[in-house]
């Protein structure tokens, strides 16, 4: 199999997130094909070439990445990437924000037999374990999967979420974009 020349600019909070996007974007429309795919989702990983970009005599990327192709130092399967956009974190002080959940009247807390299927995807809950293993054998003769039991305590009225937190965006805030070439496998 070959190797051909690719660049593509994708951006992200840092640099191994850009990376990640271009690979996953890269997969998602051409496919694995078994690490073959002629995209950037062939390499393995990527060298930061900021640095060496910023240090060397080309004040355009495109002509940087032509002379590293041109060069021959660089082999099928390797990738590297140049930050154009700098991202730009978030500095405020605090960034989150909390959103109280009030929910009035007293809380009771009771115990009940939850019906889960493969223990993480509730089904049904119930007050006496009977009635739940009922529910689970119909369950399970339905769908032909296992289901669980687990006694929980869980409020008699009402949700138990008292909180809710959310990232709190600085207004000058911005991902950072970086180009990636190399030779892609094909």
């Amino acid at each position: 199999m070959g190797a051909c020349q690719f660049k593509v600019r994708y951006g992200g909070k840092h640099a191994d997130e850009a990376y990640k996007n271009a690979c996953d974007d890269a997969e998602q429309e051409y496919g694995s094909q078994d690490g073959y795919n002629g995209t950037i989702s062939t390499t393995h990983g990527f060298r930061d070439e900021t640095e060496a970009y910023n240090k060397s005599k080309f004040n355009d990327v495109s002509a940087y990445i032509r002379d590293r192709f041109d060069s021959h130092s660089m082999n099928k399967r390797d990738c590297s990437a140049i930050c154009v956009v700098k991202p730009v974190g978030n500095k405020n002080k605090t960034k989150s924000q909390v959103e109280h959940i009030v929910t009035p009247g007293t809380k009771k807390w009771i115990l009940k037999y939850c019906v889960y299927e493969n223990s993480t995807l509730l089904i049904s809950s119930h007050l006496t374990k009977g009635d739940a293993v009922k529910s689970a054998r119909a369950y399970t003769e339905k769908k032909q999967v296992p289901t669980f039991i687990a006694m929980e305590k869980v409020l008699e009225k009402g949700g138990s979420m008292v909180a809710k937190i959310t990232y709190k965006k600085a207004p000058t805030e911005r991902d950072g974009e970086w180009v990636f070439f190399g030779y892609a496998a094909e």
